[in-house]
């Protein structure tokens, strides 16, 4: 389930060219790769170090909520970090959320000239509270993959003592 969440979470983030995410995604999926071939093969240093990840898992998706909610001082509008400010792209769900209807602007100067405007309304659920759930249901995940990988890690010891 872990492995399924975050492949969905890694193809949005392409469409949306968010390449923090993607980075941090590759990472999730290297370590829940490496947690499943600790269980299978009975290595609880894996396991511990899968553990290890999921906290920071839970931090990096608890700072993806703050950044859509704008919590403190972060702002869409202004910090471009999901992109490494490289690009003006935003979430793919900002264009291609549930009932949103997209009107490009024409003839605006608010624009350089390699991008265009639009506007978008119409949604039935706003792309911010879309991340914030995504990011809500990998936080649920990895705490329950923490407990697990905890217990059978605790198991495994137990067992090498015996």
């Amino acid at each position: 389930l872990l492995q399924v969440a975050a492949l969905e979470r890694q193809i949005f983030d392409f469409l949306g060219y968010q390449w923090a995410p993607i980075l941090a995604n590759f990472l999730h999926i290297m370590a829940v790769i490496l947690g499943i071939f600790g269980t299978v093969q009975y290595r609880s240093k894996y396991l511990m170090m899968y553990a290890v990840w999921l906290v920071l898992w839970v931090g990096w998706n608890a700072f993806i909520i703050c950044f859509y909610l704008e919590v403190g001082r972060l702002s869409q509008d202004r910090d471009f970090i999901m992109t490494f400010n490289t690009s003006l792209h935003r979430s793919w769900w900002m264009e291609n959320g549930p009932g949103c209807l997209v009107t490009p602007v024409l003839n605006s100067k608010l624009a350089p000239e390699d991008h265009h405007v639009i506007t978008v309304s119409g949604c039935l659920l706003d792309y911010q509270y879309i991340e914030v759930v995504s990011s809500a249901t990998q936080i649920f995940l990895a705490l329950f993959g923490f407990v697990y990988a905890c217990y059978v890690s605790k198991v495994f010891l137990e067992e090498e003592d015996s």
